[in-house]
């Protein structure tokens, strides 16, 4: 039907036109001059007509791109009059929207998808403009509003060079050092032309933890492997010299029976040095349980502030939860070790600070994880120091194991968290952080 009156309306806007210009020419042969002079004149106002009706199809077709290449849609043609043309606009115009409405949901899935990965993503151009990046990505670089790549220079100088070099399909990875402590990223980097533009896509992975559980494994096993066979060769000798010991009389050589008393305290002295190694690799599987924070805190306030000195300046141990209800899903008894040990170290450390204060604080960060840190105002770690304090068997401490920290991390990686140091501001010395996936 549309078709039909689309075709009679076409005939009617032709017709006119032709039908004068016959008639014109007839009348002009004819010799009757008066009559073609008037059919002329109607060909002339029907051709005039027929080309207004052209320009105000043209205006609305230039309308309909201006629009378009403006991203304005908020148009419609009237459904009434010339509808040769006003429909078919109108059509077009429907489907741009639908095209721009599918558009605009795709953009929210992948957006969406974006946000959910747990994968930094920052896509940029060949001016390093940051196009397009992902909380994650924000969260692993610590740099917000992040819009150029010159802003890595922060965490690193020689950053910005490193990812406008980086071809297709490398893979590097970057030490960055935020307020967290350091972390270790692995970047990948891939290419795509959009629009006639090439743009970059960096994917940031956190391997820190990868890394850290590696080490510890490899820790494992050495220990594992040193503790069997110091056991195995000690055993005998602690043994044969007990023996000898018992066999000899008050008559015997008095320098025998103490060289053979000496080996037997030796050997054993190094049994129990062995054994508090075996813990390290010997840890029970957490049993974790639900339990408020505050009052785990306090309780272990007590039980640091029990270990200060007698004659030492007195230490202020400074609680903080936020929320104050917050409750935390663990094996309390492995935490408290963690963080009791965590708090003997600080109160070694402000021993010769004149006014000795710790911060014990809990609350919960922007991905709602619970994290518990222990800072202290003492003189610090020397750098030198602080990257190998996580390290078994090292330690600055006159008789002391070096396995302190290095089990505390191991019973966070057991809970699936992560324990991390960091130099503290001003007026702080450390800070070690706990954070409970």
């Amino acid at each position: 039907m549309l078709y039909t009156r689309t075709t009679l309306r076409l005939l009617g806007q032709l017709l006119p036109p032709i039908g004068c210009s016959v008639l014109t020419t007839l009348f002009a042969v004819q010799g009757r001059y008066a009559a073609a002079l008037l059919s002329g004149l109607a060909a002339t106002a029907t051709l005039c007509r027929l080309i207004r009706f052209y320009h105000r199809q043209a205006a609305k077709l230039t309308f309909l791109f201006n629009s378009i290449e403006n991203g304005d849609y908020a148009f419609q043609f009237s459904r009434r009059n010339d509808s040769l043309v006003n429909a078919p606009l109108n059509r077009i115009r429907d489907l741009l929207v639908k095209a721009r409405d599918e558009t605009i949901e795709q953009e929210k899935y992948f957006r969406l998808i974006l946000e959910s990965v747990t994968t930094g993503i920052v896509i940029i151009n060949e001016r390093g403009n940051v196009m397009q990046t992902n909380r994650e990505a924000i969260r692993l670089l610590g740099i917000e509003p992040f819009t150029h790549i010159v802003q890595l220079a922060r965490l690193n100088e020689r950053f910005p060079a490193l990812m406008r070099e980086m071809a297709d399909g490398e893979s590097r990875q970057l030490v960055c050092n935020s307020d967290e402590g350091a972390e270790t990223l692995s970047v990948r980097a891939s290419s795509i032309v959009r629009r006639g533009e090439r743009l970059k896509i960096l994917v940031l992975t956190d391997i820190e933890n990868e890394l850290s559980d590696r080490e510890i494994e490899s820790w494992i096993r050495l220990i594992r492997v040193l503790t069997h066979e110091i056991m195995n060769s000690i055993n005998p000798i602690t043994s044969i010299s007990d023996s000898l010991v018992s066999r000899i009389g008050e008559v015997t050589d008095r320098q025998m029976q103490q060289g053979l008393e000496t080996i037997s305290r030796t050997a054993k002295g190094l049994i129990s040095f062995v054994e508090s190694y075996r813990k390290f690799t010997r840890l029970p599987a957490p049993e974790p349980t639900l339990f408020y924070v505050r009052e785990f805190m306090e309780h272990l306030r007590s039980l640091a502030l029990a270990t200060v000195p007698e004659g030492g300046r007195p230490v202020e141990i400074c609680l903080s939860v936020e929320p104050e209800d917050l409750i935390l899903h663990a094996d309390r008894g492995l935490i408290s070790q963690v963080v009791l040990n965590l708090l003997k170290n600080a109160i070694e450390a402000t021993l010769d600070t004149e006014r000795p204060r710790i911060d014990l604080s809990a609350t919960i960060d922007s991905r709602e994880q619970v994290v518990l840190t222990v800072a202290n105002n003492g003189p610090g770690i020397p750098p030198e120091v602080a990257d190998h304090i996580f390290v078994p068997f090292f330690t600055t401490k006159t008789g002391g194991s070096g396995i302190g920290l290095s089990l505390s991390r191991q019973i966070m990686r057991l809970h699936g968290g992560t324990l991390k140091y960091r130099p503290g501001a001003e007026g702080v010395g450390a800070v070690f952080t706990l954070t409970f996936k």
